[in-house]
């Protein structure tokens, strides 16, 4: 029985999060999580890493996102961003940034 608590829970997981992504919205705008992030300055350092294919893609999330909003609309369901196919594609980038910022910062201590 111990051995079956671990996958129920993992699936219950799962479920939890994909409701939960859902109930936020900005997936029927086309969005997708990262795309959501507020811009801080390591935020904006990473955005500023981003290749360019992918930067020319999250600005024409964000425009058509405004765009519905603008006009009180969503996309239609088959356009809406999928749990599944949400890339967490800003989130290395930004990694990294705050890695290099805090070891610049503990440079500067010393």
């Amino acid at each position: 029985m111990a051995t079956r608590a671990p996958a129920a829970t993992g699936r219950l997981l799962v479920g939890f999060r994909k409701w939960y992504y859902n109930m936020c919205g900005f997936n029927k705008l086309g969005l997708m999580r990262d795309d959501t992030i507020h811009e801080d300055l390591d935020v904006k350092e990473a955005l500023r890493r981003l290749p360019e294919n992918v930067y020319n893609d999250r600005m024409f999330r964000v425009k058509r996102a405004l765009d519905l909003s603008m006009k009180q609309q969503i996309l239609p369901k088959n356009q809406w961003t999928k749990f599944d196919e949400d890339v967490h594609y800003l989130t290395p980038y930004l990694e990294e940034v705050i890695r290099e910022r805090k070891e610049k910062e503990e440079w500067m201590k010393k």
